[in-house]
């Protein structure tokens, strides 16, 4: 039997990176997956032969998000056993110089809107008396980089807010953890991989001595999806190949 036969799961930023992975490893592992991403090409070039996979194409910052992905996934999937909120945006730049838009639309995508689709999702979820909410959030959720302090602000947020969440959901039998990924070779961190200097910095940062993939913060997912999980929560864990933790 595998770990997710039966689940059915909500992956945002499912088209690329993080999100496809989890995608296909999730239904690799039994369960039925609603892949929702803004870019309709990914999610086509990604999921179009696909077992176990429907798509939806949305933008999780819009007013009506929410609603149209959870009401997709019970039409589609008969309901939501699992939501990982993996949209996720970067904007660079030295302090002094970013802008009030760049603020909220980082904190937009990064933080509001998983607190909505979340909020979305948990009847669903109490009506099972069971559930799994995975949270991305990043090693800048205990961390500060040059020139990423408005991500990073969103990545910590993403923290308080996955340990609220536990402590509010963890009655009705819904664990809340999040992810905390190093530096993974995705879509989003291909511009700063192109700097030879960023690049040598976190492969020496980590221990391993080399940079992450998707497939390795999938594993993760799945586990905390899992039978296996159901006493973990509050948590952040790391996949960073050690690098968190050395100075």
């Amino acid at each position: 039997m595998s770990k997710l036969d039966g689940k059915r799961a909500i992956v945002t930023g499912a088209g690329n990176g993080i999100g496809l992975a989890v995608s296909r490893a999730f239904a690799e592992q039994g369960a039925d997956v609603l892949a929702v991403d803004l870019d309709e090409d990914d999610l086509q070039a990604a999921f179009a032969e696909a077992d176990r996979v429907s798509t939806l194409v949305a933008d999780v910052s819009a007013d009506d998000a929410p609603a149209t992905i959870v009401d997709a996934a019970a039409a589609q999937l008969g309901g939501v056993d699992i939501l990982v909120n993996n949209a996720g945006i970067v904007i660079a730049g030295a302090f002094e110089t970013l802008t009030d838009e760049q603020f909220d639309t980082i904190m937009g995508v990064n933080v509001r809107a998983m607190f909505r689709i979340s909020r979305a999702a948990v009847p669903h979820l109490k009506e099972r008396g069971r559930g799994r909410i995975i949270n991305l959030g990043s090693i800048m959720s205990d961390l500060a980089g040059p020139e990423l302090s408005i991500y990073g602000t969103s990545k910590h947020a993403v923290a308080g807010l996955t340990k609220g969440m536990a402590v509010d959901l963890g009655r009705y039998g819904i664990t809340v953890n999040y992810l905390q990924p190093g530096s993974i070779v995705t879509k989003m961190s291909e511009p700063f991989m192109d700097d030879p200097e960023f690049k040598a910095y976190w492969e020496s940062k980590a221990p391993i001595g080399r940079l992450g993939q998707p497939d390795e913060v999938a594993a993760a997912a799945v586990f905390l999806a899992s039978e296996e999980a159901q006493f973990v929560s509050g948590v952040g864990l790391n996949v960073d190949g050690g690098a968190i933790v050395q100075f």
